[in-house]
């Protein structure tokens, strides 16, 4: 599991301009996918061959001036209760104002790791006279950069990665299925993990919110081990409004960076939602095995092809993982449910599939035969062959004559090939453009 580190602070002191730095061209779009293109606040990290997720707390705006200090303080708990490091960023050009007070007073208690970062020192040489004034907030020496410049972001990161708790991968069982279960609040994740169980070992309520930890759960089935990961919901602090999705997408992240495979819960009655694409988004982007269970099945009125219609609003919704496999069911009565363990199989096996190189040319070949790849201003793509690097998710090189011309839309359709042809059903596949002579890295 990457650990996660969060950026909190008050309005307007940089905290994006640290999380772009940071993230660097790791955060560049590469897909219209929900989630990653449009109020992004999470993004993967790497400094020293140590990866971490980056979480930005910022560009919350608040319905009006009276609420500010609650929207500050729903950030720093945030940032309390998912993170493994803190970064407080104050700015050394508006001095210590009383909000960075409040926010210090709530951090020294949190027991978390807390780096307090001065931002906005522009140039080198001695401190400003004002960055001495924020000793005062008890949190320990200022941490002095520039994000806008990058100066002093590098001994930042260093700071960061000395809190990081050891790598204890190697620890977890290889003949274990893990499996974390997503969702939005009281989409029914606790009831679902209970009836798989058979008992009710999760505390299950109607009040959104009520798990907050991931928890979890061993359990033998026909003769396999699992791993449930009850995923932590939001716990319900006065009027949150927009900010709502940000907090359940950001307690989903770290089990989702552990699982296997990735149950997303949707809530029947309510249909797809903005938070339920953010959510599978994310899910899609870290190459995890996915199945869409849509919960409280029971509660809707059938007619004729109603199955039908809620699977073709699935696929509008998340036409970016039409791989993924659905299941309607009930978690309350028991509907379906023990269908998901054959998909939880299913989808981890077509994870950590492999093809063999002979054959997979075939298949792109004989692609290649019936559609023509692109051309551009009289030169045409050339794909002189295809190897498969890794699995988890199933990752191909192409090797090519120029890799500008390998349009998106291609590759899109040599992946509906390479499925039609090995499966691959539940998992995503990630494809590496590389021109002839580099190195796969």
């Amino acid at each position: 599991m990457k650990p996660i580190v969060a950026i909190v602070g008050r309005p307007n002191v940089g905290k994006s301009t640290l999380f772009n730095k940071i993230s660097g061209k790791r955060i560049a779009i590469v897909e219209d996918t929900p989630g990653i293109t449009r109020d992004r606040i999470y993004a993967d990290a790497e400094w020293l061959g140590r990866e971490f997720t980056l979480i930005d707390t910022g560009g919350i705006e608040p319905d009006s001036k009276d609420i500010i200090l609650s929207q500050m303080r729903n950030q720093a708990n945030l940032a309390i209760e998912t993170a493994d490091v803190i970064l407080f960023m104050v700015n050394v050009r508006d001095g210590m104002t009383a909000a960075d007070k409040d926010i210090s007073a709530m951090l020294r208690k949190c027991g978390k790791p807390v780096i307090l970062v001065c931002n906005k020192v522009d140039n080198p040489g001695e401190p400003p006279m004002e960055a001495y004034e924020f000793y005062n907030l008890g949190i320990g020496d200022p941490v002095l950069i520039s994000a806008s410049h990058g100066m002093g972001v590098g001994d930042l990161l260093d700071m960061i990665c000395d809190y990081f708790p050891e790598d204890d991968a190697a620890d977890e069982d290889d003949d274990v299925t893990y499996v974390a279960i997503v969702g939005k609040p009281n989409a029914g994740k606790s009831s679902l993990v209970n009836r798989l169980l058979g008992e009710d070992r999760v505390i299950v309520s109607d009040i959104a919110g009520t798990t907050r930890d991931a928890i979890d759960s061993r359990l033998e089935k026909n003769g396999k081990k699992y791993v449930l990961i009850d995923t932590a919901g939001m716990r319900k602090r006065g009027k949150i409004d927009e900010s709502v999705e940000r907090y359940s997408v950001v307690r989903a992240l770290g089990s989702i960076d552990r699982a296997d495979v990735c149950i997303i819960m949707l809530d029947a009655s309510e249909g797809v939602t903005e938070q339920d694409t953010k959510i599978a988004g994310y899910v899609h982007e870290q190459g995890k095995a996915a199945i869409f269970a849509v919960n409280k099945w029971d509660l809707i009125e059938k007619e004729t092809n109603t199955m039908k219609n809620f699977k073709d609003r699935l696929l509008e919704g998340f036409n970016f993982m039409m791989y993924a496999e659905s299941i309607f069911i009930s978690a309350k009565t028991g509907q379906r449910v023990d269908g998901l363990f054959e998909m939880i199989d299913l989808a981890v096996s077509e994870n950590r599939k492999r093809i063999s190189t002979g054959l997979l040319n075939d298949v792109i070949n004989d692609a290649i035969a019936i559609v023509q790849p692109p051309s551009d201003k009289g030169k045409r793509l050339k794909i002189y062959y295809g190897t498969q690097a890794s699995v988890k998710p199933p990752t191909f090189v192409l090797f090519v004559n120029n890799a500008e011309l390998a349009h998106y839309s291609y590759v899109r359709y040599l992946e509906n090939k390479i499925r039609d042809a090995f499966g691959f059903r539940g998992t995503p596949i990630k494809f590496i453009i590389r021109e002839k002579g580099e190195k796969i890295q």
